[in-house]
């Protein structure tokens, strides 16, 4: 099996687990189910398909059956609040145990680097900014900036952005991208896509007051439609997000960072509902 640190999904470790145990004997879900002293024979496969959760009693008994201890039980522990955890604040804050878990114990937790890229918006404006400020300090970044970040701030997001190789220094404060765009894939990454949003969706409305309408485009409709025609959108919309990467991705100079937000989002509840 991969290092339990290379798992965010404590669910996926488990089937894993089973799944290698199962490979080298006869073992079965009624034998994980006993060996975790659950008296329902497929209760350990109810929780790998997500049908159950585990209590934490039972997060103990199924860390004894695995035979985690140490570093990785407690991990193991941390990465069950986070997958269970009923909001967003849980979840950011159980990531941020396995990752302080693994950090001393030096080990590493996949896309960890990406999750913390994603969570504040910094990152991707100073990742577009200083490659064309070459030769620019950090205050001189700051005042680039809107909103306003302090010289600090941008020094901290540069050095984290090298470290983490979303940057490269190639000259006194000068800078160039690694790739052309950062994407993540882990568990994680939505979680700290939803902070960036939330960030985002507030600079656009305090963009409505302040940014002169000649250098922002804000628009939206309000309509009635099916779920039909709500996926056909969904799919529309991420047809575009995709051509404007692509023509971003090409660009051979240019003078300003913008941000394009592409919402959809309802307004009532449905007929279901």
């Amino acid at each position: 099996m991969k290092p339990i640190t290379e798992y965010q999904d404590y669910r996926e470790f488990m089937r894993d687990f089973y799944e290698e145990r199962k490979r080298s004997s006869l073992f079965s879900w009624r034998e994980f189910s006993k060996l975790a002293g659950f008296t329902s024979p497929n209760f350990m496969q109810l929780v790998c398909e997500g049908k159950s959760r585990l209590s934490k009693t039972g997060v103990e008994k199924v860390a004894d059956a695995m035979g985690l201890e140490g570093a990785d039980r407690d991990y193991f522990f941390a990465m069950e609040r986070f997958g269970d955890a009923k909001n967003d604040a849980k979840k950011i804050q159980a990531f941020n145990e396995m990752q302080k878990i693994a950090k001393e114990n030096r080990l590493r937790v996949v896309d960890a680097e990406a999750f913390k890229y994603f969570e504040s918006w910094v990152n991707p404006v100073l990742r577009e900014l200083a490659p064309i400020m070459p030769g620019a300090k950090p205050l001189e970044l700051a005042r680039k900036c809107y909103p306003v970040v302090s010289a600090a701030e941008v020094r901290h997001s540069l050095d984290f952005m090298c470290h983490a190789e979303f940057l490269k220094k190639v000259g006194e404060d000068t800078y160039e991208q690694t790739e052309k765009v950062v994407t993540g894939s882990s568990e994680a990454i939505p979680l700290a896509l939803r902070s960036m949003n939330r960030q985002m969706s507030k600079f656009a409305t305090e963009a409505i007051d302040e940014i002169p309408p000649e250098k922002r485009h804000i628009a939206g409709v309000t309509l009635g439609i099916s779920e039909e025609t709500y996926q056909w959108l969904v799919q529309k919309l991420e047809t575009l997000r995709q051509q404007v990467v692509a023509m971003a991705a090409k660009e051979k100079e240019y003078d300003k960072v913008y941000r394009l937000n592409l919402q959809l989002f309802p307004l009532t509840k449905g007929k279901e509902e």
